[in-house]
């Protein structure tokens, strides 16, 4: 009889020989050593799945899977599928994990019967070899267990909560958890924030969370072949919030608690893949923004008390005037003062959209920056 799999490590790959011996490495020198690794190759053509192959013949503990899709989601659910431990954790290829994050990510699963247990990351930059921590959670969110749909006393801090990172690989999953509740990964080709969809059915469905405050996995900043460093997926992220609202659709006790924040979450995600994506793709996808914000709207998705003031008048600028964001968005990265102007906007709506963009500002990159930047529109404007 085999011997218990405490945790299985499900790695998908795609052309990424550069990057993946450190990566497998740091997955077998594991202090945690029952382990199964499956690794899930889609075809790769530069020398990946051989360098696989030459590790699965030292480890016995290295299955490798081959993917007739180029679909990360598709890989994530194979390895899923296989899988045999009683939790399952991802490494991504061009990233590399602690040596003890197995271990201690098992630990506090254990200790607390939870369904995820998820730690902080590493921003790396291998170039610099330079290494930023980024805690998952305050002092306070990981001094507990809790459930991400009942537990938050504030609608907000659901919001915020539910709005983190996915970082699925800074986590374990319990997988009879997984399997039970039906958690799926949306398969659209290519690796295209397949992520989303996935931490939303998580946390919508698990009843034992908790947040560790210690960081573990070192994330890969400059791999260029990145989904994150793809500027022609233009509406990738949209193909997630439509599987998300499938779920919410499939899952009626939960759709009036979380469509709000779904919507909410749309506004972030939107926002950030429009500040990514390259110029000549950003007219198109503003119009997407603006019909799928108008119905959030119309449908009553959309709660006031969800947003920063500065948010929701933008919210309401893309839905009104998306031309007009445009001109806005344009005007601020060239360095240009620019006041967007909604239809009818009254002085005293003015002012307010500019203090929430300062507060906002003053949050984000403090004062002496938002001081400086104040400075210079002035000086500007003076010259001008």
């Amino acid at each position: 009889m085999s011997s218990p799999i405490s945790v299985t490590v499900v790695m998908p790959s795609l052309n990424v020989a550069a990057y993946i011996r450190p990566c497998i490495e740091s997955v077998l020198q594991q202090t945690l050593r029952d382990l199964e690794i499956i690794c899930v190759d889609a075809g790769s053509t530069d020398g990946t799945l051989e360098i696989l192959e030459e590790y699965a013949r030292k480890d016995s503990r290295i299955t490798i899977l081959h993917s007739d899709r180029k679909s990360y989601g598709y890989q994530m659910n194979l390895g899923f599928d296989a899988a045999r431990g009683e939790y399952l954790g991802i490494v991504e290829t061009d990233d590399y994990a602690e040596s003890d994050m197995f271990e201690r990510l098992l630990d506090a699963a254990r200790r607390d019967r939870l369904d995820v247990a998820k730690a902080g990351y590493f921003l790396y930059y291998s170039r610099e070899q330079r290494n930023e921590p980024c805690p998952i959670g305050s002092k306070a969110m990981c001094s507990r267990v809790f459930c991400p749909v009942t537990d938050f006393r504030s609608p907000v801090e659901q919001a915020e909560f539910f709005n983190l990172k996915p970082t699925i690989w800074s986590a374990i999953y319990r997988r009879e958890f997984i399997r039970e509740q039906g958690i799926r990964f949306n398969e659209t080709p290519g690796a295209s924030y397949q992520d989303l969809s996935f931490t939303f059915q998580v946390l919508a469905l698990a009843g034992r969370v908790r947040l560790l405050p210690e960081c573990y996995l070192h994330y890969r900043q400059d791999n260029e072949q990145s989904s994150v460093n793809s500027p022609g997926k233009v509406y990738c992220v949209c193909d997630e919030y439509d599987a998300i609202q499938a779920f919410l659709d499939s899952h009626p006790t939960l759709k009036g608690r979380l469509e709000p924040v779904m919507a909410r979450m749309r506004y972030d995600s939107y926002m950030w893949n429009y500040g990514r994506l390259a110029d000549e793709y950003k007219p198109a996808f503003v119009r997407r923004m603006s019909e799928d914000f108008a119905a959030d709207m119309t449908a009553g998705k959309c709660v006031r008390r969800l947003y920063p003031l500065y948010k929701w008048r933008t919210m309401a600028l893309v839905i009104q005037a998306p031309e007009e964001f445009e001109r806005w968005k344009a005007a601020e990265k060239a360095g240009q003062p620019y006041t967007p102007r909604l239809p009818d906007e009254s002085l005293p709506q003015k002012l307010r959209v500019r203090l929430a963009g300062g507060i906002a500002c003053v949050r984000d990159h403090g004062v002496a920056y938002t001081a400086r930047y104040a400075a210079e529109k002035i000086r500007r404007r003076i010259q001008s």
